[in-house]
């Protein structure tokens, strides 16, 4: 695979686990990357471990996505940041956490596209963005009003970015992983409740780890994935396909 050897790359929500990992990857296929995440201190063992440069700012603010990025010249971007919020139904959804959930997981990927795209455009030297949506933007699933409504506006904005873009000769794109177990989601995914009929439902039948979603962006931001943009490619074991 012609990887991003040399290329610069941003990577959002850098502080988690599949941020993290993305950031391991591509680094080691000789990526220049800049980690992200709200604070600086998130990102310092990170960056003492790979070398990465590190950029702090909070995706709900346009004047701090601005100010990160208005210098800042990039090849790439993985858009990694987001957050959970709640475990709901409609009726019983928390409109606040709603409008935080939309806010992080697709305002601020757009926020961070507007911005890192003008560098890109001004470059001239073309791109890839890579978006981090979810299966629960392809499915229904119980609980996930808010959090799947972002994925699925996050799609959204993946498709009409490739549109907008593409004669620039920057591809978006989108990964649209099941569920990476650790501490943060064993909480609800780890109830026996909740596992045992979700992987029997899953022809692969085992949760994603993080460096299952960290090679396919890598993938995606390689010159192998040249002719590919605004897709959404589920990385979920096959559950989207029954």
């Amino acid at each position: 695979m012609t990887g991003p050897k040399g290329r610069t790359i941003l990577v959002t929500g850098a502080s988690g686990g599949i941020g993290a990992a993305t950031v391991r990857r591509l680094v080691r296929d000789g990526a220049t990357v800049v980690a992200a995440g709200r604070t600086s201190d998130s990102l310092e063992a990170l960056a003492a471990e790979t070398g990465c440069e590190t950029v702090a700012f909070d995706l709900t603010s346009e004047e701090e996505v601005r100010q990160a990025l208005e210098n800042l010249d990039l090849w790439g971007v993985v858009n990694c940041g987001g957050w959970g919020g709640e475990i709901a139904t409609p009726q019983d959804s928390d409109i606040a956490v709603f409008d935080k959930v939309i806010a992080i997981n697709a305002r601020g990927a757009l926020l961070v596209t507007k911005y890192a795209a003008r560098t890109m455009i001004r470059l001239g030297a073309g791109g890839a963005i890579v978006n981090v949506s979810s299966q629960a933007s392809l499915v229904g699933l119980a609980g996930h009003i808010s959090y799947g409504s972002s994925k699925a506006a996050l799609d959204n904005i993946t498709r009409v970015s490739a549109l907008e873009l593409g004669r620039y000769d920057i591809r978006v794109n989108s990964v649209n992983p099941t569920v990476v177990m650790t501490p943060m989601s064993a909480w609800y995914w780890g109830r026996p409740d909740i596992e045992g009929p979700f992987l029997e439902q899953m022809p692969l039948g085992r949760w994603a780890t993080e460096d299952d979603i960290a090679g396919p962006i890598a993938f995606l931001l390689s010159d192998d994935a040249a002719m590919i943009s605004g897709v959404s490619l589920p990385i979920d074991g096959g559950y989207t396909s029954r």
